[in-house]
């Protein structure tokens, strides 16, 4: 069993972390906020309204201290949030490097490519929902500040293989949600931003899996033009079960394939306990 000893007082009035609005009560719940949403942050966190908590609401004068050159002298970001992470001692030593390498990743990056980012950030770890909200948001503020075809054909500051991958990651994102039919015409919108075989052959694989067999086979057929990617499309899926037929979970349900003739019962509640923890996984992201 792992046992946490709180830092500092539990605070009656929470701080409300900038970027991603979260209200925190503790230096716990504070360190936790930062690492998950690491991607998030900007120098917006680096106020004296932290220090003030800290020092007022935590009762941590010392490290309030410690933190104010860092505000006031233009420390770096990393250096200030991993200042605050290894006091109060919540993560082991390979976090704070995943935390200080989302930092630094953020940095580097416009505005424009920050905020997508961010969006590709959530969807890798599965925040479908959230991700769409944002891509559609970062789309609708750009089709405002730029006109509705983005400039790029006047050599506006977003340019088509920008935009091309804001769709397509869009796309992705339906498609974790099983939203095939808008995930394809995500993609589609991206290869005519792009030209690239890469997201033809990904619309591709959207519409194979919206359509039936015989619906997909009749709409290949009538985009002739499209050959040589349908071509590849099914390469991959060949390559792609021929790698999901070495994993356990496949082995071991190709192993269970006579159980059901043996054990009847054992094997409905084997499905129903696997039905079961597959459910809470989704619910959990």
């Amino acid at each position: 069993m792992r046992i946490s000893v709180c830092v500092g007082n539990y605070a009656k009035k929470p701080y409300c972390i900038p970027g991603v609005e979260l209200n925190v009560y503790s230096m716990e719940e504070l360190c936790y906020c930062i690492k998950e949403n690491a991607f998030f942050l900007d120098t917006s966190l680096m106020e004296d309204g932290l220090l003030d908590w800290i020092e007022r609401e935590c009762g941590l004068r010392e490290l309030a201290k410690g933190l104010y050159p860092l505000v006031h002298k233009q420390g770096s970001l990393s250096a200030f949030v991993l200042a605050i992470l290894r006091y109060v001692g919540f993560y082991d030593e390979e976090a704070l490097q995943e935390t200080e390498s989302l930092l630094r990743q953020g940095a580097g990056l416009t505005g424009l490519e920050k905020r997508k980012s961010q969006m590709d950030y959530l969807v890798k770890k599965k925040r479908f929902r959230q991700a769409l909200r944002g891509y559609d948001e970062l789309l609708r503020s750009l089709k405002e500040a730029q006109g509705a075809d983005a400039s790029v054909e006047k050599g506006g500051s977003v340019g088509k293989e920008f935009l091309a991958k804001i769709w397509h990651n869009k796309a992705v994102a339906y498609a974790g949600l099983m939203f095939y039919g808008k995930a394809a015409e995500c993609f589609r919108i991206a290869y005519e931003w792009d030209g690239s075989e890469e997201y033809c052959v990904d619309y591709l694989a959207a519409k194979r899996m919206e359509l039936s067999e015989e619906e997909y086979v009749n709409f290949a057929a009538s985009h002739g033009e499209w050959y040589p990617c349908t071509l590849e499309l099914e390469r991959k899926l060949e390559r792609t079960m021929e790698e999901w037929e070495q994993q356990p979970d496949y082995l071991r349900l190709s192993n269970r394939k006579d159980q059901k003739s043996r054990d009847r019962r054992g094997f409905y509640e084997y499905n129903r306990r696997l039905t079961q923890a597959l459910k809470e996984s989704y619910r959990a992201e």
